[in-house]
């Protein structure tokens, strides 16, 4: 397993982790082994937002003594009275819900109490203006709550919570559809999308990826909007290649989907490609640098990716990526002008004139 830091905490957190969307179709005995299996596999980092109340229990037996080992994401918001989930904005019922979760899952402290499901501005008003922000809050400083988080599929909303300065980690939907403005949670536009991905990463706010296969969408040719299918690799690798993700949580059913999903650390590069989205990239996503180096190996030993990202991040306002920049063994001004790393990019961006750009910027 690999694993990346918080940047606000410094937990190291598993890249691949757990949602909960489908897990207990199989049954109690099979979400309490698959856990025990993604815990044996390095797996730490569960997400919560179950589609009903069954997987609470075997989670919490799965994980027994080494919950401090684990990383819960929390929702308040999600409701589970019903034994099925719902949404709500209603404080009581949140309370009453998060009491259950803790004591179901057998635990007295969340390490991730998220802001459930903010799609709205008008949401993320009433979480702010309502008391569940407060209750969050108070929570946190008792030490319940390690770190506040958010979950949205839309980046204004996203932006403005952002804005309070008290979210670690941002839950969101990352998938080539939606960033290519695909399908019912394909929401702002391509720039906008990144713009956020960016801010997260400049203001040390995690990213944890939903939807990375939009529902299932793009794993078939027949429901994917580009007509023609990506693979799980392909999408995992994507949404890891995104600035300020630290892990994706895809949805399994049981042992024999997560085994597969486990495949991916071990893929070659090839499985992991996803250069084929160069051929379906919108207009506004031409000549824009995702990071993806698929532009390598460069001839003057440029990691074209990396300077491209930091230079992107240094202008968002990560004081750190010019430092970062500073360190590296080969900067843009090393740019032999060879044209290589533009022949192989799928989404045709000028990088010999950005390697030049970034020089400038940059100094070196």
């Amino acid at each position: 397993m690999e694993y990346r830091a918080l940047p606000h905490g410094g937990e190291r957190l598993s890249i691949l982790g757990l949602g909960n969307s489908s897990l207990s179709l199989s049954g109690e005995r099979e979400t309490e082994a698959a856990v025990a299996m993604a815990l044996e596999n390095g797996i730490n980092y569960f997400d919560m937002a179950a589609a009903d109340a069954a997987p609470f229990a075997p989670f919490g037996r799965a994980v027994g003594g080494a919950r401090s080992q684990v990383y819960y994401q929390i929702h308040f918001g999600a409701d589970y009275a019903s034994g099925k989930y719902g949404w709500t904005l209603n404080l009581d019922k949140i309370r009453r819900s998060v009491d259950w979760q803790l004591k179901t899952l057998a635990t007295d402290y969340i390490d991730f109490g998220f802001l459930h499901c903010l799609d709205e501005l008008s949401d993320w008003e009433k979480v702010r203006d309502g008391g569940i922000l407060d209750y969050v809050l108070t929570l946190k400083q008792a030490g319940v709550v390690r770190h506040v988080g958010l979950s949205s599929h839309t980046p204004a909303v996203a932006q403005a919570v952002l804005d309070t300065g008290v979210v670690d980690m941002l839950m969101f939907s990352i998938n080539p559809a939606y960033d290519y403005q695909q399908g019912e949670y394909g929401i702002g536009r391509v720039g906008e999308r990144m713009a956020l991905y960016r801010r997260c990463e400049a203001e040390g706010v995690a990213i944890s990826v939903m939807k990375a296969f939009a529902g299932g969408q793009l794993l078939q040719a027949a429901t994917s909007p580009f007509g023609q299918a990506l693979t799980e690799y392909q999408c995992l690798q994507y949404a890891l290649d995104k600035p300020a993700v630290a892990t994706v949580l895809p949805g399994i059913r049981d042992r024999k989907d997560l085994a597969r999903i486990l495949g991916f650390l071990d893929a070659p590069a090839e499985a992991r490609d996803y250069a084929v989205l160069g051929t379906f990239a919108p207009r506004d996503a031409e000549g824009v640098c995702v990071y993806c180096n698929h532009c390598q190996p460069c001839p003057a030993g440029l990691d074209v990716g990396l300077i491209n990202k930091y230079y992107d991040l240094a202008k968002a306002g990560d004081a750190l990526a010019r430092d970062h920049y500073a360190n590296l063994a080969r900067r843009a001004g090393d740019c032999i002008g060879c044209g290589h790393c533009e022949r192989r990019c799928p989404f045709h961006v000028a990088q010999m004139d950005r390697m030049e750009e970034i020089r400038r910027y940059f100094g070196a």
